[in-house]
């Protein structure tokens, strides 16, 4: 039992460690190739990880071998647009111009139905407002609205907004980020006095932040 325990917790942080390597995709961005990986190595790590009388390198090898194909393959489609091609495959359009494309669909074994959903997925509810629609080769469905159902921008009323920047964290749950206030050419005693204006110290905080307009945001961390 506790062999089996002690090999578990090893295979995972392998193929913890090997999915780090792979990259961050979400796992509804992954392409066919990395899918068929993912799944791969998930069978292989768990065939060691219950059969105590299987060695261990069993699985890690494998898994290792997958790791090495998927950085000659994810190499391939960077180097040659025809590899990426043959591999990914290509995005097909399923709304031209306002139009499904039937042919689109059909090749893609997609039905109305599941269109719409997609589009609902979107915050999009009526296929009318769809100008294009494009299946990604990661599965994913692009939508472009026609121009007059586009949300409106600053830019549609020559308004220009303020830069904003992004919000740093300054503190998660108690702990100072100091390479956070280091990028900002902040320090500790900087931060000590900005919280003290909320009434707390910086490690009483769940959360402050700074955006690019140098506004803070801060709570307190509720008493246990």
């Amino acid at each position: 039992m506790l062999l089996t325990f002690v090999r578990s917790i090893f295979l995972y942080i392998i193929v913890l460690i090997v999915m780090r390597l792979m990259g961050k995709r979400e796992i509804g961005q992954l392409q066919p190739f990395e899918f068929v990986i993912s799944i791969m190595i998930a069978d292989l790590a768990s065939i060691p990880m219950t059969e105590s009388g299987i060695p261990i390198s069993n699985g890690i090898i494998p898994i290792l071998g997958l790791l090495v194909m998927h950085l000659i393959i994810s190499v391939l489609n960077m180097k040659s647009f025809k590899a990426r091609e043959l591999i990914c495959g290509k995005t097909t359009i399923l709304i031209y111009r306002g139009k499904i494309n039937e042919k689109a669909l059909e090749k893609e074994r997609f039905t109305v139905n599941e269109l719409q959903e997609r589009l609902r997925i979107k915050n999009v509810f009526n296929i009318g407002d769809v100008e294009y629609a494009i299946l990604e080769t990661s599965g994913e469905v692009t939508i472009i609205q026609k121009p007059n159902k586009r949300n409106t921008i600053p830019e549609d009323f020559n308004i220009m907004p303020e830069y904003e920047g992004i919000p740093y964290d300054l503190v998660i749950d108690g702990k100072v980020m100091y390479d956070n206030l280091k990028s900002l050419g902040k320090d500790y005693n900087w931060l000590k006095k900005e919280a003290k204006k909320f009434g707390i110290k910086p490690e009483e905080a769940l959360v402050i932040t700074l955006d690019g307009n140098n506004q803070m945001f801060c709570q307190k961390k509720e008493g246990k």
